[in-house]
């Protein structure tokens, strides 16, 4: 084991173990048996070892999320990515507040990582004519919401009913989703819906550069 994932999984137990969710550098020196240089060394300052941290967890995060099943119903898909969301922050609560909570002057990119693998599901639902607004601005609502109501089951876990997570959930995608394709008296879908096939399958009978094109239209409608 190289000494970067040493001082890693001692700073995630004192983080686990910490009842204000935060670490002093000379408790994970100590616990990992190294100086305070070899650890700025590694991560900079105590800022760049909790960044790692955050970004440690979303590789956790994304190894559960490849588990889980792709269907061909991509809404079915963002259903279930929503209580494996809320299960990992159950099951890793400090780790999930390092790094959903804002930090100042953090640089972790974990949250942006976990962004872009929502927008991938959004991406095939928005190409299946499911979809009523842009994957961006539904990534954004869906994560905000799953985010909140997960934050929320950490800090009041005594009173948090389970119903309450899939009411939320159901409410959400209710006001982002539609039962039958869109496509028809309505230019913001279809060109939502175009652009989400282009991102999953580049047309095979355009150049680059008219698809370049077609993109810059669609977005523009």
């Amino acid at each position: 084991m190289n000494q970067r994932t040493v001082i890693l999984e001692a700073a995630e137990r004192l983080l686990v173990a910490s009842d204000d969710h935060d670490v002093a550098t000379r408790a994970v020196c100590e616990a990992a048996g190294i100086t305070q240089p070899a650890l700025y060394r590694q991560f900079g300052d105590k800022k760049g070892l909790l960044d790692a941290l955050a970004d440690n967890g979303f590789e956790r995060y994304a190894a559960q999320k490849s588990g889980l099943p792709v269907t061909d119903d991509p809404v079915a898909d963002m259903l279930a990515g929503w209580d494996d969301h809320m299960t990992f922050a159950a099951a890793n609560p400090a780790l999930y507040q390092l790094m959903f909570v804002p930090r100042p002057r953090s640089r972790s990119v974990a949250r942006a990582r976990v962004f872009a693998l929502l927008a991938a599901t959004l991406t095939r639902a928005a190409a299946a004519g499911r979809l009523t607004v842009p994957v961006g601005q539904a990534a954004q609502v869906i994560l905000s919401a799953n985010v909140g109501a997960a934050l929320n089951r950490i800090a009041q876990p005594e009173i948090f009913d389970e119903d309450l997570s899939h009411r939320m959930r159901d409410a959400v995608f209710g006001s982002l989703l539609t039962e039958a394709p869109t496509g028809r008296g309505s230019a913001l879908p279809a060109a939502a819906q175009l652009l989400a096939q282009l991102d999953l399958e580049e047309p095979g009978n355009l150049e680059p550069e008219e698809t370049a094109l077609l993109r810059l239209w669609l977005r523009k409608l």
